[in-house]
């Protein structure tokens, strides 16, 4: 017989933890009796600063006030991420978010682009993402369509400080109910009969029994790895970085609204732009650069004075083989590990709350639940994965082994045929709900210089002319409302007032 979940213990604070437990408890209220277990001798990573838009509606479930949320977690806005010299080196191109162009019924807008690049006329397809329009200058404002016309205005996400973020739930989450307890496990009780975990022992003896525990406890998986023996697929043949160096800088003026992703000789580099700081990092692979020439290269390249001795982060790329298994649910970084390329990694934790909420075992845990929660998680792992795959894969250096190796390098088969389709017709499939958009991976395709061959047919219903006075008319639609967009310390100033 199945028992009933009334307990759910949390392993972990940090992001992974708290936002977990500010879901649940936003959910389920006083139904459910949740205690997170943490420890303040244990320290977080604590470099994702970066988040993608889902992570608005996590805040609007939640009904946390946009500008209470920005002052104390001194966030800015996130427009999209620029790549620099990914393609060549001095290359540019940026992961906008929200629309470019407008929508057709029939086809991509990607594919009249793709046409008027064969017809020799000049456009970029950042002419007519207004994202990019308004990122490139330094602006920012609420505006969910462009004034008079039926097209979409500016998607957004964040850049926070996510040890503040954590903070802020953790408030929010004891406001609620939600039991912390400090202290680090010293035994794990498991019942002999079934494998479940029965309760935490702490050092102090306390003892904290669940029926349900969810492990935020990093990398090191303390439950469901290390207690429950889960497995672990290696992605490293595809994505080789197995270390990062991280370190706040001094915050520098204008405060960008986007994430600045700048590839190096043998890795790359992150900037991202908080109120109060630079949070920067340097994702590299130890078979072709040490710890001290990564580290030089990227004190090399701050843009403001240091704040912090860099930090040495290891880790291997790849998923647990189960991320639910038996009654722990694995959430974070405790469930695998993906460099913060995309800055999917909050996402993630976000992602998987909500899985488990929709799938939440209220009269019992049942396998066929663990299954799906388990299915889903893997799609959403490999569509990942294959994205950060592609940025490697297309890059056309020749000024490094390590960039030369990722050319050359084989890709897992889904990748491969999209990356076939695309380059052969013009044409990308979302699929099972992946995160990424079509025009997140069209972005990525043109931005490193993989153009198709053909475009789709319906895109001849305009002639060369016509073609190029509605693509004008677009661009110009885009300049002159980013023209308009006040700058992004104004919000800001606005929010923290």
């Amino acid at each position: 017989m199945k028992n009933k979940v009334n307990k759910v213990v949390i392993l972990g604070g940090g992001t992974a933890g708290w936002m977990s437990a500010a879901l649940l408890v936003k959910t389920f209220g006083n139904k459910l009796d949740i205690t997170l277990i943490e420890s303040d001798q244990i320290g977080t990573i604590g470099v994702g600063e970066a988040t993608i838009p889902p992570i608005m509606h996590f805040n609007e479930e939640l009904g946390i006030n946009p500008k209470a949320f920005i002052k104390a977690t001194k966030a800015t806005i996130k427009l999209g991420i620029e790549f620099e010299n990914w393609g060549t080196v001095g290359n540019r191109y940026m992961h906008a978010f929200g629309d470019i162009g407008k929508s057709f019924p029939l086809c991509d807008f990607n594919h009249f682009f793709t046409k008027a690049h064969y017809a020799g006329l000049n456009y970029d397809f950042w002419d007519f993402s207004l994202n990019y329009q308004v990122a490139k200058r330094n602006a920012f404002a609420l505006l969910d369509k462009i004034p008079g016309l039926n097209l979409n205005g500016l998607a957004h996400a964040y850049h926070f400080d996510a040890g503040l973020y954590a903070k802020f739930l953790a408030q929010y989450c004891q406001a609620k109910g939600v039991k912390r307890i400090e202290g680090k496990v010293s035994q794990v009780e498991q019942c002999e009969k079934t494998g479940n975990i029965l309760s935490l022992t702490l050092e102090n003896s306390t003892q904290v029994a669940g029926d349900l525990f969810i492990d935020c406890s990093g990398m090191k998986g303390l439950l469901i790895e290390q207690r429950l023996n889960t497995g672990f697929e290696d992605w490293s043949h595809w994505l080789p970085a197995d270390s990062a160096i991280a370190v706040p800088s001094e915050s520098v003026s204008p405060i960008k609204p986007f994430t600045q992703s700048i590839a190096h000789e043998a890795g790359w580099q992150w900037r991202i732009p908080l109120q109060h700081r630079t949070g920067n990092g340097f994702v590299y692979s130890s078979k072709y650069l040490t710890d001290e020439q990564a580290q030089q290269c990227l004190l090399a390249n701050l843009d403001g004075k240091a704040l912090a001795e860099p930090k040495v982060i290891k880790f291997k790329t790849g998923r647990r083989l189960k991320q639910w298994h038996k009654n722990v649910v694995a959430i974070g970084l405790s469930s695998g590990f993906l460099e913060p390329l995309e800055s999917t990694s909050i996402h993630m934790i976000q992602s998987a709350i909500v899985r488990l909420v929709k799938l939440f075992p209220h009269q019992g845990i049942d396998e066929v639940m663990i299954e799906e929660f388990n299915r889903q998680s893997t799609l959403e792992y490999e569509r990942i994965r294959d994205f950060i795959i592609l940025h490697y894969k297309l890059n056309q250096r020749d000024d490094s082994q390590f960039w030369r190796d990722c050319q050359r390098a084989e890709v897992p088969q889904s990748l491969k045929h999209k990356m076939a389709l695309f380059k052969s017709s013009g044409l990308v499939f979302r699929e099972n709900d992946e995160l990424f958009t079509k025009i997140a991976w069209q972005q990525v395709f043109l931005g490193q210089g993989l153009i198709p061959d053909d475009y789709h047919r319906s895109a001849d219903q305009l002639n060369t002319d016509e073609l190029n006075e509605m693509l004008y008319s677009i661009k110009q639609i885009m300049t002159k409302t980013a023209e308009k967009v006040p700058p992004h310390h104004q919000f800001i100033d606005a929010c923290i007032r």
